[in-house]
């Protein structure tokens, strides 16, 4: 099946040809996000749970096979996309369209739909929806056909009566595990998702699902179809995880002056598990030279926007961060994440256990997009030791030791790392 048989239907015969041409120039098409030509794809096979099983289920290999319009085709291409994914793959004939993440996914939105007459509005509390030269919020809102927002804005828009739920067509909720499994984002989304049609495709996407929220998204979402990988998969091979033992907390922040003292790095992200530690890694490193930001829960929605804005275009290379950051925000020149702290959390029993979620979508943060990265881990006692022990067993994933009683050693052997990176980049 080709181009033209797929598009014809919907499309005029030059816009057909138009994205035939596209098509078989990938390999020369100037994009402006050239990033996603990288891609690495997983050699594991996508685990499908079907639940309707007399409904044919298809795979695809091209974005063509979609019959999606020649113009959101072509958006897509100038974002450097020249495949699906295996993921995508066998989830997108199920759905052809689809909060911080709420505006990054609204600007990805924009780029996706840039040639086509799609409209779009952000339902994100501190955000001025009113940007259309007479347009009102409540025509905004009722004239747009896809909305990304949050949940408790949603939902009060809908309460308002300015968002008209009753023709929505998908529902999606992104890292679902996280909204699901806290209690006022799960009972938004819940009151959400129940207002809206019976015939509504209702859509969870995460990297990962605890298991009572899995069971919990199987009554939020009954009677659909699941597409997951291995465990083991989902630590990104692409990812180098490397580990320093750290004499205590103190030598833990010596250790970090000599990193970024030693070498140049690129944009980088250090993680912490308190504020107070953000607060005082950010003072330690901007004494000695250092230009870093902070982003943390105590910020307001326009401080994080203002904080992202100013990491993503490069006034500071460092973002010291809590895992507020840790879900879902893309940064494509990140090539080096620092665990400063080990994530962990505490049982029943008030007992510290590893938080595996966490420190996969943390250092997540780089290898953006099938690319490269390096994560660093500072451990400092035998519980983050342990628990750090847990996670390369979890994901079946060798963490390296790097000794650090030599730093001429440690900069040659990173500085290696690096330049391996970077090449494969």
């Amino acid at each position: 099946m080709n181009v033209t048989e797929i598009t014809t239907s919907s499309s005029s015969a030059n816009e057909a040809a138009e994205v035939e041409d596209l098509t078989s120039q990938l390999a020369d098409l100037d994009t402006t996000e050239s990033k996603n030509n990288f891609l690495l794809e997983t050699n594991s096979e996508v685990n499908i749970v079907r639940i309707h099983e007399d409904e044919p289920l298809l795979s695809v290999k091209k974005f063509e096979e979609l019959n999606l319009d020649p113009n959101l085709l072509k958006g897509i291409y100038e974002m450097g996309f020249t495949a699906p994914s295996k993921i995508q793959a066998k989830a997108l004939p199920l759905l052809i369209k689809s909060p911080e993440l709420a505006r990054q996914i609204m600007v990805e939105v924009k780029k996706m739909a840039k040639y086509t007459s799609v409209t779009t509005a952000e339902a994100i509390r501190d955000s001025n929806t009113n940007t259309r030269i007479g347009k009102s919020r409540n025509e905004m809102f009722k004239e747009a056909q896809l909305i990304v927002g949050t949940p408790g804005t949603v939902y009060d828009l809908i309460k308002r009566r300015y968002l008209d739920q009753r023709h929505m067509k998908i529902f999606v909720l992104d890292e679902a595990d996280n909204m699901l499994d806290q209690q006022g984002l799960g009972d938004q989304s819940i009151k959400i998702k129940n207002m809206m049609p019976r015939d509504c495709q209702i859509v969870l996407f995460s990297a990962t699902y605890k298991e009572p929220v899995r069971a919990f998204a199987g009554r939020f979402a009954p009677n659909a179809n699941e597409f997951s990988l291995r465990v083991e998969e989902l630590s990104v091979k692409g990812i180098k995880q490397f580990y320093m033992d750290c004499k205590d907390e103190e030598h833990k922040l010596e250790v970090l002056n000599e990193l970024y003292s030693l070498m140049t790095i690129g944009k980088s992200i250090i993680f912490v598990e308190k504020r107070a530690s953000a607060d005082r890694i950010a003072k330690c490193m901007t004494d000695i030279g250092h230009k870093v930001i902070n982003l943390h829960g105590g910020l307001s929605t326009t401080e994080r926007d203002e904080v992202m804005d100013g990491f993503r275009k490069g006034s500071a290379k460092v973002l010291i961060a809590t895992n507020v950051l840790s879900r879902g925000i893309d940064v494509m020149e990140v090539n080096l994440v620092i665990n400063f702290d080990i994530p962990l959390k505490k049982d029943v029993r008030g007992r510290s256990e590893p938080d595996y979620e966490t420190y996969l979508h943390r250092i997540g943060r780089t290898g953006r997009f099938g690319r490269e990265g390096i994560a660093i881990n500072l451990v400092s006692d035998k519980i983050s030791w342990e628990i750090l022990k847990d996670i390369a067993l979890y994901y079946e994933r060798e963490i390296a030791k790097i000794e650090i009683d030599d730093w001429d050693a440690v900069t040659k052997f990173l500085r290696k790392e690096f330049s391996s990176i970077n090449k494969s980049s």
